[in-house]
């Protein structure tokens, strides 16, 4: 069940759900492929082709594009990341890692167990701690551009208080 929950502070009504929509210069990044497409063809097929070719690679580049675009969406029972989920009766915890933290929270802070659903367009995360003994994964790393106020959901709705 989806819960919508609104700040005191700011009025902000938020409904549990972020996508993950990839940055303009990721986008910008495939344009190449339009055009590899287009100068492929063209030797072979003529302007018709090209036409097509680049058609194809507009298409390619959007398809890759959108599989990158994951949506996180926390309920009253669970979080779900893509097609990852998390139930919040697991959680003990919830920490908020910052943009100048995040790098080490990546690297030499990891542990190799951790879960990871990071995007490297989305500077902030949290890490959410689990415990679970059926499990061995001690915490998920998420990217989030709402870190303070995923973190603050987590805590109200999970048992780590």
């Amino acid at each position: 069940m989806q819960s919508v929950t609104q700040d005191r502070r700011s009025g902000e009504v938020w409904d549990g759900r972020e996508r993950w929509w990839p940055a303009v210069t990721t986008w910008l990044s495939w344009l190449p492929a339009v055009f590899g497409g287009l100068f492929v063809a063209l030797p072979i097929w003529g302007w018709n082709g090209a036409l097509v070719g680049a058609l194809v690679g507009a298409l390619l580049a959007v398809a890759v594009l959108l599989s990158l675009a994951w949506t996180t969406e926390l309920t009253d029972t669970e979080f779900r990341v893509g097609r990852a989920r998390l139930p919040l009766d697991v959680v003990s915890g919830v920490d908020v890692i910052a943009k100048g933290e995040r790098r080490n929270a990546l690297g030499p802070g990891l542990d190799a167990r951790a879960h990871l659903a990071v995007r490297s367009w989305i500077g902030t995360a949290v890490r959410i701690h689990l415990d679970d003994p059926a499990d061995p994964t001690p915490y998920w790393v998420v990217s989030t551009r709402r870190p303070q106020r995923l973190a603050a959901e987590i805590r109200r709705r999970s048992r780590c208080r």
